[in-house]
C-alpha cells in the first residue's frame, strides 16, 4: 500500500524548506522532497539572505546557521566602460545583533535549514524526482516519483520546484514562461583570504560588503552583475534577462568574463581562485506572471509562483514567506478538515496583502519598461559618469563652464525634453 502524509512538499529550497519546517513544528505530518544530492546542491541565488524573515521562522538562527559575513556596507555602481559611479550606504547598526542581511552559501545554508526541519519533525528524501502530480476528480491526491513504486499520496502537495514549475505548468497553473519573463544568472565562487577580503573591501573582522553593478556589466541588456564577500571567498555573478541575452547573440558565461575583466571590477578579484560555476533562471516577470497558486489540495510558493522582486534583487525572504503562509493555510485546513481550493485560499489572499503582494504590486511594470527602452543604461549611465569625470576633472575650467558644457552635451531641447520624459515614466513604474 502506498505511502500517505498530511502534506508533500516539493523542492528543499528557502520556500519548501521554510513551509516544512513551520509545518513540521506545528505538528503535520510532512514529507519534504529534494531532487539534488542534498538541499542547496542544485539551489542558486546571489548569496544574500535576509535576516528578518528567516528571523521570523527560526529566532536567532545566525546564532547557529553556517551564514558568511553580515553585510555592513551595500554598494552600487554604476558601470561605464572604464568609469564608474559609486555610491553607498554603511551602518554600523547593521554589524550589530540582530544584523540587517547575511551573506551565505546556498550549498552549507540549504543544508543545515533542512535539517532543522528534519528536527522537528519532517521526513527529508534527497536524490528523488517528482515526475507528475497525481490528480483524481480534479484534486491532487499525491506525487509520482521516479523510484520503484514511487508514488505518495498527501492532503495537500506543496510544489516548490522552482522557475518555469513542471509540475504547476503539467496542472494547467501557467504556460511556459517566456524568454521576457525570465532572467539567466551566472555565477562564480573565488576563493580568497580572508585578510584580503577585509583589507580590499575595508572591513573589520568579520563584516561584509556587497556591490550591485548597473549598466555595462550587461552591455545594455536589462540586468545587473553583483560582487558579494564570504568568509574567505567571494560571489561574482551577472544575470540578464534571456530574451535580451538571445537578441544579442551573447553567451552568460562571456558576460560574466566581461565583467571579471572589467578595469573597474579586476582589482576587486585579483589573486582569486575559482571554486565553483553556478547557473540557474531567475523568475523575472513578477506580478505580472504570477501563476495560479492555490488549487484543490495544492498550492505553489516561491519562484515556481514567480515570487522576486527584480527591482530591490529580493527573492529568498519572499520565498519563506510565502512557504510560511502557505503552512499556515494549511494548518488551518487540517484543522477543519478541508483542503478544498476555497479553503487553502486564504494562502494567497495574506500573501497579497503581505509585503510580498505589496511589492510585487509596485513594481509590477517596472521590468517590462526597463526592457522596451534600454536607454536608460545605454546612454543615461554613460552620461552621468562622463558629468562627472567633467565636474571632478581639476584642469583650471570655472565650475561653470563646465556646468554650461555638461548641459550643451546633453543635446538641445528635444534631448532634455526627452531625458525629463524617461525620468517622469521611469518614476511611475517604481513610486
Amino acid at each position: 500500500m502506498a505511502e500517505k502524509f498530511d502534506v508533500i512538499v516539493v523542492g528543499a529550497g528557502p520556500a519548501g524548506t521554510a513551509c516544512a519546517y513551520t509545518l513540521a513544528k506545528a505538528g503535520v505530518d510532512v514529507l519534504l522532497i529534494e531532487r539534488g544530492e542534498y538541499p542547496g546542491s542544485k539551489n542558486v541565488m546571489g548569496g544574500v539572505l535576509y535576516r528578518k524573515m528567516m528571523d521570523d521562522i527560526i529566532p536567532g538562527f545566525y546564532k547557529e546557521a553556517p551564514v558568511e559575513r553580515p553585510i555592513v556596507e551595500q554598494r552600487f555602481m554604476m558601470l561605464d566602460a572604464e568609469s564608474a559611479v559609486t555610491f553607498s550606504y554603511k551602518g554600523m547598526e547593521w554589524a550589530q545583533e540582530p544584523y540587517n542581511n547575511f551573506t551565505v552559501l546556498r550549498a552549507k545554508f540549504d543544508q543545515w535549514f533542512a535539517d532543522q526541519a528534519v528536527k522537528q519533525g519532517a521526513l527529508l528524501i534527497n536524490e528523488t524526482v517528482v515526475t507528475e502530480c497525481i490528480v483524481e476528480n480534479g484534486k491532487v491526491i499525491g506525487v509520482r516519483t521516479d523510484r520503484p513504486d514511487g508514488d505518495v499520496y498527501a492532503d495537500v502537495v506543496v510544489l516548490a520546484d522552482g522557475v518555469n514549475s513542471l509540475l504547476a505548468k503539467s496542472l494547467g497553473f501557467h504556460k511556459e514562461f517566456r524568454p521576457d519573463e525570465v532572467a539567466l544568472a551566472v555565477m562564480e565562487v573565488l576563493k580568497l583570504d580572508k585578510k584580503i577580503i577585509e583589507d580590499r573591501f575595508n572591513l573589520e573582522g568579520d563584516q561584509g560588503c556587497t556591490i550591485e553593478i548597473f549598466g555595462d556589466s550587461t552591455k545594455g541588456i536589462l540586468g545587473t552583475a553583483w560582487l558579494y564577500t564570504n568568509k574567505d571567498s567571494l560571489n561574482i555573478g551577472v544575470g540578464a534577462m534571456l530574451s535580451g541575452l538571445i537578441k544579442a547573440k551573447i553567451k552568460p558565461y562571456e558576460l560574466l568574463e566581461y565583467v571579471k575583466q572589467h578595469p573597474m571590477i579586476r582589482p576587486y578579484i585579483q589573486g582569486t581562485e575559482q571554486q565553483e560555476y553556478l547557473a540557474h533562471l531567475i523568475p523575472e516577470g513578477g506580478y505580472n506572471s504570477m501563476p495560479r497558486i492555490v488549487g484543490d489540495g495544492v498550492v505553489v510558493v516561491g519562484d515556481a509562483a514567480q515570487m522576486v522582486n527584480a527591482i530591490h534583487r529580493e527573492g529568498s525572504n519572499m520565498a519563506m514567506t510565502s512557504g510560511v503562509m502557505a503552512a499556515e493555510a494549511i494548518v488551518r485546513a487540517k484543522e477543519a478538515g478541508d483542503f478544498s481550493r476555497t479553503m487553502l485560499d486564504s494562502y494567497r489572499v495574506n500573501l497579497m496583502n503581505s509585503f510580498v503582494g505589496e511589492d510585487l504590486k509596485k513594481y509590477k511594470d517596472a521590468t517590462h519598461h526597463f526592457e522596451k527602452y534600454p536607454h536608460y543604461f545605454e546612454k543615461y549611465i554613460p552620461l552621468m559618469n562622463k558629468a562627472a569625470s567633467q565636474m571632478f576633472t581639476v584642469d583650471g575650467t570655472p565650475k561653470r563652464e563646465k556646468q554650461k558644457k555638461i548641459w550643451k552635451d546633453i543635446g538641445g531641447a528635444g534631448d532634455k525634453f526627452k531625458i525629463a520624459r524617461d525620468l517622469l515614466a521611469a518614476w511611475k513604474v517604481m513610486k
